[in-house]
Protein backbone atom coordinates (compact mmCIF):
# COMPACT_ATOMS: atom_id res chain seq x y z
CA UNK A 1 0.00 0.00 0.00
CA UNK A 2 1.33 3.45 -0.95
CA UNK A 3 2.05 5.77 1.94
CA UNK A 4 0.15 9.08 1.59
CA UNK A 5 2.29 12.14 0.96
CA UNK A 6 2.35 15.05 3.40
CA UNK A 7 0.18 17.00 0.97
CA UNK A 8 -2.38 14.20 0.83
CA UNK A 9 -2.45 13.94 4.62
CA UNK A 10 -3.04 17.67 4.95
CA UNK A 11 -5.97 17.56 2.55
CA UNK A 12 -7.48 14.47 4.18
CA UNK A 13 -7.79 16.40 7.45
CA UNK A 14 -8.91 19.67 5.85
CA UNK A 15 -12.42 20.87 6.70
CA UNK A 16 -11.90 24.54 5.82
CA UNK A 17 -9.80 25.30 2.75
CA UNK A 18 -8.64 28.91 2.56
CA UNK A 19 -7.46 30.11 -0.81
CA UNK A 20 -5.60 33.26 -1.71
CA UNK A 21 -6.62 34.88 -5.00
CA UNK A 22 -3.76 36.62 -6.84
CA UNK A 23 -0.92 34.22 -7.57
CA UNK A 24 -2.88 31.25 -6.24
CA UNK A 25 -6.04 31.22 -8.36
CA UNK A 26 -5.57 34.16 -10.70
CA UNK A 27 -2.45 34.77 -12.75
CA UNK A 28 -0.15 37.21 -10.98
CA UNK A 29 1.06 38.29 -14.41
CA UNK A 30 -1.75 40.85 -14.46
CA UNK A 31 -0.73 42.50 -11.18
CA UNK A 32 2.94 42.43 -12.09
CA UNK A 33 2.17 44.10 -15.41
CA UNK A 34 0.03 46.75 -13.74
CA UNK A 35 2.39 47.73 -10.94
CA UNK A 36 5.78 47.03 -12.48
CA UNK A 37 5.15 48.22 -16.03
CA UNK A 38 1.98 50.19 -16.68
CA UNK A 39 1.86 52.35 -13.54
CA UNK A 40 5.54 53.38 -13.90
CA UNK A 41 4.97 54.17 -17.58
CA UNK A 42 1.97 56.36 -16.84
CA UNK A 43 3.70 58.02 -13.91
CA UNK A 44 6.78 58.74 -16.03
CA UNK A 45 4.68 60.24 -18.81
CA UNK A 46 2.78 62.48 -16.39
CA UNK A 47 5.91 63.76 -14.63
CA UNK A 48 8.31 63.90 -17.58
CA UNK A 49 10.54 61.17 -16.22
CA UNK A 50 12.51 58.35 -17.73
CA UNK A 51 10.54 55.12 -17.23
CA UNK A 52 13.40 53.40 -15.42
CA UNK A 53 13.76 56.36 -13.07
CA UNK A 54 10.02 56.36 -12.43
CA UNK A 55 10.08 52.62 -11.77
CA UNK A 56 12.96 52.95 -9.29
CA UNK A 57 11.14 55.76 -7.51
CA UNK A 58 7.84 53.89 -7.33
CA UNK A 59 9.45 50.62 -6.25
CA UNK A 60 11.03 52.51 -3.37
CA UNK A 61 7.62 53.84 -2.36
CA UNK A 62 6.03 50.42 -2.71
CA UNK A 63 8.71 48.86 -0.55
CA UNK A 64 8.24 51.28 2.33
CA UNK A 65 4.75 49.93 3.00
CA UNK A 66 5.21 46.31 1.89
CA UNK A 67 3.38 43.98 4.24
CA UNK A 68 1.14 46.82 5.43
CA UNK A 69 -2.49 47.18 4.37
CA UNK A 70 -1.55 50.32 2.42
CA UNK A 71 0.54 48.18 0.07
CA UNK A 72 -2.65 46.48 -1.12
CA UNK A 73 -4.91 49.53 -1.01
CA UNK A 74 -6.05 50.91 -4.35
CA UNK A 75 -7.42 54.04 -2.66
CA UNK A 76 -4.08 54.71 -0.99
CA UNK A 77 -2.10 54.50 -4.22
CA UNK A 78 -4.68 56.39 -6.26
CA UNK A 79 -4.36 59.28 -3.81
CA UNK A 80 -0.59 59.03 -3.39
CA UNK A 81 0.13 58.91 -7.13
CA UNK A 82 -2.84 61.04 -8.24
CA UNK A 83 -3.84 58.39 -10.79
CA UNK A 84 -7.10 56.65 -11.69
CA UNK A 85 -5.82 53.19 -10.83
CA UNK A 86 -9.26 51.60 -10.85
CA UNK A 87 -9.75 52.92 -14.37
CA UNK A 88 -6.39 51.46 -15.41
CA UNK A 89 -7.41 48.08 -14.02
CA UNK A 90 -10.65 48.18 -15.98
CA UNK A 91 -8.85 49.25 -19.15
CA UNK A 92 -6.52 46.27 -18.93
CA UNK A 93 -9.03 43.68 -17.68
CA UNK A 94 -8.50 41.47 -20.73
CA UNK A 95 -5.22 40.45 -19.09
CA UNK A 96 -7.02 39.00 -16.04
CA UNK A 97 -7.34 35.23 -15.97
CA UNK A 98 -7.09 32.02 -13.99
CA UNK A 99 -3.83 30.19 -13.46
CA UNK A 100 -3.65 26.83 -15.28
CA UNK A 101 -6.08 24.33 -13.78
CA UNK A 102 -7.31 26.70 -11.09
CA UNK A 103 -10.91 27.01 -12.26
CA UNK A 104 -11.22 23.24 -12.70
CA UNK A 105 -9.87 22.78 -9.18
CA UNK A 106 -12.46 25.20 -7.80
CA UNK A 107 -15.27 23.47 -9.67
CA UNK A 108 -14.29 20.13 -8.15
CA UNK A 109 -13.92 21.53 -4.64
CA UNK A 110 -17.34 23.16 -4.85
CA UNK A 111 -18.84 19.66 -4.98
CA UNK A 112 -16.86 18.38 -1.99
CA UNK A 113 -17.86 18.51 1.67
CA UNK A 114 -14.90 20.76 2.43
CA UNK A 115 -15.81 24.39 3.16
CA UNK A 116 -13.92 26.66 0.76
CA UNK A 117 -13.34 30.36 1.49
CA UNK A 118 -11.50 33.10 -0.38
CA UNK A 119 -9.00 34.94 1.82
CA UNK A 120 -7.33 37.80 -0.03
CA UNK A 121 -5.42 41.01 0.57
CA UNK A 122 -6.98 42.43 -2.58
CA UNK A 123 -8.75 45.76 -2.33
CA UNK A 124 -12.53 45.33 -2.74
CA UNK A 125 -12.55 47.40 -5.95
CA UNK A 126 -9.76 45.30 -7.44
CA UNK A 127 -11.57 42.15 -6.39
CA UNK A 128 -14.73 43.41 -8.08
CA UNK A 129 -12.92 44.06 -11.37
CA UNK A 130 -11.38 40.60 -11.33
CA UNK A 131 -14.67 38.97 -10.38
CA UNK A 132 -16.42 40.70 -13.29
CA UNK A 133 -14.01 38.92 -15.63
CA UNK A 134 -13.58 35.53 -13.96
CA UNK A 135 -16.63 35.11 -11.68
CA UNK A 136 -14.18 33.60 -9.23
CA UNK A 137 -16.30 34.34 -6.15
CA UNK A 138 -19.06 31.98 -7.29
CA UNK A 139 -16.96 29.03 -6.15
CA UNK A 140 -16.74 30.04 -2.48
CA UNK A 141 -18.79 29.55 0.64
CA UNK A 142 -17.49 32.91 1.91
CA UNK A 143 -15.26 35.72 0.66
CA UNK A 144 -13.02 37.79 2.94
CA UNK A 145 -10.61 40.61 2.10
CA UNK A 146 -8.14 42.00 4.59
CA UNK A 147 -9.71 45.41 4.01
CA UNK A 148 -12.82 44.08 5.77
CA UNK A 149 -10.78 43.82 8.96
CA UNK A 150 -8.24 46.63 8.60
CA UNK A 151 -5.27 44.25 8.81
CA UNK A 152 -3.28 42.39 6.10
CA UNK A 153 -2.90 38.63 6.17
CA UNK A 154 0.72 39.04 7.21
CA UNK A 155 -0.43 40.16 10.68
CA UNK A 156 -1.84 38.07 13.52
CA UNK A 157 -4.61 40.62 14.01
CA UNK A 158 -6.01 39.59 10.64
CA UNK A 159 -6.30 35.93 11.63
CA UNK A 160 -7.95 36.78 14.93
CA UNK A 161 -10.50 38.95 13.14
CA UNK A 162 -11.08 36.32 10.45
CA UNK A 163 -11.65 33.59 13.02
CA UNK A 164 -14.11 35.76 14.89
CA UNK A 165 -15.99 36.52 11.68
CA UNK A 166 -15.90 33.04 10.16
CA UNK A 167 -15.66 30.68 13.11
CA UNK A 168 -13.27 28.23 11.43
CA UNK A 169 -11.42 25.61 13.46
CA UNK A 170 -7.67 26.12 13.17
CA UNK A 171 -7.01 22.43 13.78
CA UNK A 172 -8.66 21.49 10.48
CA UNK A 173 -8.00 24.64 8.40
CA UNK A 174 -5.57 24.84 5.49
CA UNK A 175 -4.25 28.00 3.82
CA UNK A 176 -2.92 28.07 0.24
CA UNK A 177 -0.95 31.18 -0.75
CA UNK A 178 1.97 32.32 -2.87
CA UNK A 179 3.36 34.68 -0.20
CA UNK A 180 5.55 33.15 2.49
CA UNK A 181 4.98 36.00 4.93
CA UNK A 182 1.26 35.18 4.82
CA UNK A 183 1.89 31.47 5.27
CA UNK A 184 4.22 32.18 8.19
CA UNK A 185 1.48 34.24 9.83
CA UNK A 186 -1.18 31.59 9.20
CA UNK A 187 1.03 28.90 10.70
CA UNK A 188 1.88 31.08 13.70
CA UNK A 189 -1.83 31.57 14.32
CA UNK A 190 -2.22 27.81 14.44
CA UNK A 191 -3.64 26.70 11.10
CA UNK A 192 -3.13 22.98 10.66
CA UNK A 193 -1.88 23.15 7.07
CA UNK A 194 -0.07 25.67 4.89
CA UNK A 195 0.65 25.12 1.19
CA UNK A 196 2.89 27.35 -0.91
CA UNK A 197 2.38 28.11 -4.61
CA UNK A 198 5.68 28.29 -6.50
CA UNK A 199 4.39 29.34 -9.96
CA UNK A 200 2.10 32.33 -9.36
CA UNK A 201 2.95 34.14 -12.61
CA UNK A 202 2.75 32.33 -15.96
CA UNK A 203 5.19 34.81 -17.50
CA UNK A 204 7.92 34.22 -14.90
CA UNK A 205 10.08 31.32 -13.79
CA UNK A 206 9.08 29.21 -10.81
CA UNK A 207 10.09 30.64 -7.45
CA UNK A 208 12.58 29.03 -5.14
CA UNK A 209 10.61 27.28 -2.42
CA UNK A 210 11.15 26.82 1.29
CA UNK A 211 11.66 23.40 2.76
CA UNK A 212 9.53 24.17 5.80
CA UNK A 213 6.37 24.40 3.67
CA UNK A 214 4.56 21.90 1.49
CA UNK A 215 4.90 23.28 -2.02
CA UNK A 216 2.98 22.87 -5.27
CA UNK A 217 3.40 24.60 -8.62
CA UNK A 218 -0.30 25.43 -8.62
CA UNK A 219 -3.62 24.42 -7.06
CA UNK A 220 -4.09 21.92 -9.89
CA UNK A 221 -1.52 19.78 -8.05
CA UNK A 222 -3.54 19.67 -4.81
CA UNK A 223 -5.40 16.36 -4.40
CA UNK A 224 -9.18 16.71 -4.38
Amino acid sequence: MTTPSKLELIMQRCETLMLDMDGTLLDLAFDNFMWRQLVPERYAARHGLDVDAARDYLFGRYGRVQGDLKWYCLDHWSDELDMDLLGLHRDENARIGFLPGAEDFLAVMRDRDTRVILVTNSHPDTLAVKDEVTRVTQYFDAVYTSHDFGHPKEQQSFWRALCEADGFESSSAVMVDDTYAVLDSARTYGLYGTIAITEPDTTAAARDGRDDFVQVSGVRDIPT
